[in-house]
């Protein structure tokens, strides 16, 4: 275990005493990254900071449930993906809005590019911009699978589908970014 996973299990049982500090420095490590996850989903800034201020409330409540088989990171960024899901469902649903660019901004969690790969970071835009004019079901999808690093099982189980389904629908949605890329190109 590394010394930072060491440190992170220390502040973990002290949140689990209820000491504000430690849920602060938890909160001050995590804060940004949870942010960008929101935001690539749900589009809006306001929003994401909410979903975000919920996601941080909810785990800190659930501590008890964290059981460890994975990083306090990537069991932090389910609840934010799925607060996430779960709140630009609703959204949708009052407001009817078509989801035409759910992946507005993607930025790295620094959000610092550098010049040695200036060439790699256009292409990488250019992907992102061209994400935003794919169907809904593609676009969370891919941002699950290829921003996020899920695999099929675990994003058939976030946007409750079969397992079957999710990979066709991630390979469709490769498909068609392929040739959106290609018509742009």
């Amino acid at each position: 275990m590394s010394h930072q996973n060491e440190h992170t299990d220390a502040l973990l049982k002290l949140c689990l005493q209820g000491k504000p500090s430690a849920q602060m420095e938890i909160y001050n490590r995590y804060y940004k990254a949870m942010y960008n996850t929101a935001f690539r989903i749900v589009k809006d800034s306001a929003e994401a900071e909410d979903v975000m201020q919920e996601s941080f409330l909810s785990a800190f409540t659930k501590l008890d449930t964290f059981k460890g088989d994975v990083t306090f990171g990537a069991w932090l960024r389910r609840i934010v993906i799925n607060n996430s899901i779960y709140h630009y469902k609703k959204q949708q649903k009052t407001r009817a809005v078509d989801l035409d660019d759910i992946m507005y901004k993607v930025e790295d969690d620094d959000g610092v590019a550098s010049d040695h790969n200036g060439y790699t970071e256009l292409k990488a835009q250019k992907v992102m911009e061209t994400m935003k004019s794919l169907k809904d079901n593609y676009r969370v999808s891919l941002t699950l699978h290829l921003v996020e690093g899920y695999d099929y099982q675990e994003i058939s189980e976030i946007m409750n589908i079969s397992y079957a389904n999710c990979r066709t629908t991630i390979s469709r949605a490769k498909e068609s970014l392929r040739k959106k890329l290609t018509i742009n190109a």
